[in-house]
């Protein structure tokens, strides 16, 4: 029986027994204390529609019962879950490993009713942190509704930890010119949400981006003259706006120390993620001549200075290592209570060699892969799961404190959640115990425990459509060609694909002959969307979600064949499927999230809408 069973994450120990538990008329839910009730009602909820005269009792231990049993010698977050002929005992030692314990009980549950077979699981996590980290910066800020149901799914995968990045997204009191057009999260949505994680044994730590990625606040002039380069720099060959705060300015300092004073009293986390990736402008503008002069120490000195706010309130600091890890003389510089979080998206990201640094220095730190979601609408399937398992390996290897999944949006937040799953489940699993998980059949456990349908295809088909990215190449983009194209102009084709080619040389495929096939692929899998039986609430949205993302690539590959003139449509009608497209996106937009920053994502679209509307012309113009 046990061999049948799908777990999320599996247990590092199952032992089958041969007999089986079939419960009375009655069953009992036993619980010494109110201090577990909410794991009593979460069994309670997930028992009722296989036995309806189940009940909590306190006190009560007895034959044919579910007992809660503390044991002080059990793992941090771990249990054993014994599944008897005459009771069921969960031990643990702590609230988390009772939570845990059940979860894994209401995971059996949910897969053969109440008549259960007899086996022991004993099960700890391998890292003590495992997170999701959500951008909610990219324009796309979910409503509460949807928070609440992703909190949810992250518990059921065990995972404990979750991050909202911050960059302008939190209703600041005195600065509302920056996040006024936003839809950000409020004071008291922040202390709602941390109490609802507490709850389900998930820590809820703040994120507020403290040096680069500041171009909504950068971007006006009360705080323009705080950047590096207030007229603007050249990054990838764009012209961007001001992004990054001046270090060296006394005054940027005192804009952080006031936001942290604001922010940092929502959370009951003794964690803070500071941020600090991606400075493009640092050593570009005022503080050229520092960096000339002194490299690596003009960040660690921002570092430093930060370190002590955070100190001040009374938290422990955590920074992404993309610069730090550029001096590595400079790691051991570090106080030996800051957390570097080690991140990188690809699969041959070089998590060992960089995590060794860390190690080598003493200092603490976080592997923290990728969903590979963002700039792709449907996701990088082989390229996450790959990710993802080389992060808990190395992270285990080289003794990381904790393994953070992040979920970013990157031009416009374009891709809706379903594309995300992937990486959510695997990565909570591998993260939980790399040993038993990461040869997951990942397919059957996403149809059975993300999408609950009953014909255990849907994984298989959003496998399928994740990995649509290989036929088009490269692998390794940070996002997929059919994606990015959507926001191409004809004449930055080539100096496009020639930006986006693969480490190691691999070319993109866009011949017309790969073009109408991978088409003709995403068509099929559309179709086969229509035979699946997911049982969940919002099952018409799960599959609108899916198929417009599916239509998105479709369009992407169109878009490339009519720059090619291999293509069966007119640039009229193209532009007339696109906006009805925009109009989808925008309709389903709204069921999940806020509408502040929807038109900003939308404008994306605004290029191709003009390219078509060129090309219709000059057509019509020759005719």
């Amino acid at each position: 029986m046990t061999a049948e069973l799908i777990l999320v994450p599996y247990p590092r120990s199952v032992q089958q027994k041969e007999s089986s538990f079939q419960p009375s008329e009655t069953l009992a839910i036993s619980i010494a204390d109110a201090s577990v009730l909410f794991e009593a009602q979460h069994l309670l909820k997930i028992l009722r529609p296989y036995h309806p005269k189940v009940e909590i009792v306190l006190g009560h231990v007895g034959s044919h019962t579910i007992n809660f049993v503390l044991q002080p010698e059990i793992k941090a977050q771990g249990y054993v879950l014994d599944i008897s002929s005459d009771g069921i005992h969960i031990t643990y030692s702590d609230q988390a490993g009772l939570f845990y314990g059940v979860i894994t009980l209401c995971q059996i549950i949910e897969q053969v009713g109440t008549n259960l077979p007899c086996l022991t699981i004993e099960d700890h996590p391998d890292f003590e942190q495992r997170g999701f980290m959500l951008d909610i910066s990219r324009d796309r800020v979910p409503t509460m509704e949807t928070l609440y149901q992703l909190i949810d799914e992250l518990a059921q995968v065990k995972l404990n930890q979750f991050q909202l990045y911050i960059e302008h997204t939190f209703a600041y009191q005195e600065h509302k010119q920056v996040w006024e057009l936003a839809s950000p999260i409020t004071s008291e949505e922040l202390l709602l949400l941390d109490a609802y994680c507490r709850e389900r044994h998930i820590n809820f730590v703040p994120n507020q981006n403290s040096l680069g990625h500041m171009e909504r606040w950068l971007i006006h002039e009360p705080y323009r003259d705080l950047s590096e380069t207030p007229d603007g720099f050249e990054v990838f060959g764009e012209w961007r706006t001001p992004s990054t705060l001046d270090p060296q300015d006394p005054r940027s300092l005192d804009l952080i120390k006031d936001l942290y004073a604001e922010f940092l009293p929502h959370f009951s986390s003794d964690l803070f993620n500071v941020g600090c990736d991606e400075p493009w402008e640092l050593g570009q503008g005022k503080s050229k001549e520092a960096v000339a002069e002194r490299g690596g120490r003009v960040y660690l000195d921002w570092l430093l200075e930060l370190h002590k706010l955070v100190t001040e309130n009374q938290r422990k600091m955590m920074f992404w290592g993309d610069i730090i890890i550029k001096y590595p003389d400079l790691i051991s510089e570090l106080p030996n209570d800051i957390i570097v979080m080690e991140w990188g998206y690809e699969a041959i990201h070089p998590f060992e060699q960089n995590c060794q640094k860390y190690a080598d220095a003493n200092i603490p730190f976080y592997v923290c892969p990728g969903t590979s979601s963002w700039n792709t609408l449907v996701g990088r399937a082989d390229n996450a799961t790959g990710n993802l398992k080389n992060a808990a390996k190395y992270g285990l290897q080289q003794g990381a404190i904790g393994y953070l999944i992040t979920d970013w949006g990157d031009n416009g937040h374009w891709q809706p959640m379903v594309a995300s799953y992937i990486g959510i489940l695997y990565g909570a699993a591998v993260s939980w115990c790399y040993e038993s998980n990461h040869e997951l059949n990942i397919a059957d456990a996403l149809s059975q425990h993300i999408y609950h349908d009953a014909t255990q295809t849907i994984g298989n088909l959003t496998l399928q459509i994740a990995n649509i990215y290989k036929h088009i190449k490269p692998a390794h983009i940070n996002g997929q060609v059919l994606a990015y194209a959507l926001q191409w102009k004809a004449n930055e084709l080539e100096a496009k694909l020639e930006s986006v080619e693969g480490w190691g040389g691999e070319k993109t495929n866009i011949s017309s002959t790969n073009l109408h096939d991978v088409i003709a692929q995403l068509h099929d899998l559309r179709g086969q969307l229509t035979h699946t039986r997911i049982q969940r609430d919002d099952v018409t949205l799960i599959l609108a979600e899916w198929r417009q993302a599916i239509d998105l690539l479709i369009h992407g590959a169109e878009w490339l064949l009519l720059i090619q003139n291999a293509g069966d449509v007119s640039a009229e009608e193209q532009k007339r499927k696109l906006q009805r497209l925009m109009m989808t996106q925008r309709d389903l937009w709204l069921k999940r999230n806020r509408r502040g920053g929807l038109e900003d994502s939308m404008h994306r679209f605004q290029n191709l809408i003009d390219e078509y509307g060129a090309i219709a012309y000059e057509v019509s113009v020759q005719e």
